[in-house]
């Protein structure tokens, strides 16, 4: 009865400790996705301004003829 007790309790101290390693990690892949998330829409207000800069450029050689 002492083992199955030893066992069960064992048991018990590695599922709360492993609940809170995944806890941990969980919170620190939300940082990173956040900073993915910014490098994506900075690329992408880089990418609207290059064709932004590209269409005003067309414009002026166009009012230029």
């Amino acid at each position: 009865m002492k083992k199955l007790l030893t066992l069960l309790f064992s048991v018990a101290i590695a599922l709360s400790l492993s609940t809170a390693t995944f806890a941990q990690d969980a919170g620190t892949k939300k940082d990173d996705t956040k900073k993915e998330e910014k490098k994506e829409k900075k690329a992408k207000k880089e990418k609207k301004d290059k064709k932004d800069d590209k269409m005003k450029d067309d414009k002026m050689k166009d009012d230029k003829k």
